[in-house]
């Protein structure tokens, strides 16, 4: 939903094609609609709900051709059940294909951080998924608040720098913790985390989501071949 993020999913799409011309890489139809309304919100109760606004974009993107459809933001992943069903298009779970990658790049039972929105949080979006056999590391209530939202904020707001401050704070007091690695749970926070700022190995569920997208086409050309 934040164009930023969608432009970096863009991008990461890119760069995990095995590509030597053109026509190599993927076709791609992109929605990409701001004025969705706020995710968090809506799961705290404070705000209307994104489902229509997202059936309404899938659908778009169904009528134009679309064969599978992905969503480069984790907490609109609350309303997935239901937008699969409602446009009736396959679709890959941003949350499912970090989850992989974290189980392999954490060593056995170690901890794994998350950083995310409250809604993703709170929801347990990760922690439902993941099951019992993966132990996690939380931002506290104070990080919550004083460094991961405002930290999410900025960089929806441009202020890229801040963004990059305020989530490091996060990601260190995570470490610290014990945390071996850290999911980069929300779309926002890849474009100014990474291992050297997080200061421990880090999973980007945007290109988690980009890489799985492209085994799926390339799955699809070899049926097709």
């Amino acid at each position: 939903m934040g164009p930023l993020a969608t432009l970096d999913f863009m991008h990461k799409v890119l760069a995990a094609t095995p590509a030597r011309r053109d026509q190599d890489h993927l076709p791609l139809l992109v929605s990409s609609i701001p004025q969705i309304p706020d995710r968090t919100a809506a799961f705290l109760g404070e705000g209307e709900s994104p489902l229509p606004a997202l059936v309404a974009s899938g659908r778009r993107l169904a009528d134009a051709g679309a064969r599978l459809l992905v969503m480069p933001c984790n907490t609109a992943h609350l309303w997935f059940e239901p937008l699969r069903a409602a446009v009736g298009l396959p679709m890959l779970h941003l949350v499912d294909a970090a989850l992989d990658e974290a189980r392999r790049l954490t060593p056995p039972d170690a901890p794994i951080g998350l950083l995310a929105t409250r809604a993703t949080l709170e929801s347990g979006l990760y922690v439902a998924r993941a099951g019992t056999g993966v132990r996690w590391e939380l931002p506290d209530a104070h990080a919550l608040a004083a460094w991961v939202m405002p930290g999410i904020q900025a960089v929806k707001a441009g202020e890229l720098d801040r963004g990059r401050q305020l989530l490091g704070r996060a990601a260190h007091a995570l470490a610290q913790r014990g945390a071996r690695t850290l999911v980069l749970g929300c779309t926002e926070i890849p474009l100014v985390l990474d291992a050297g700022t997080a200061g421990l190995p880090v999973i980007d569920a945007t290109a988690a989501l980009a890489r799985a997208t492209v085994a799926w086409a390339l799955a699809q050309r070899r049926l097709a071949a």
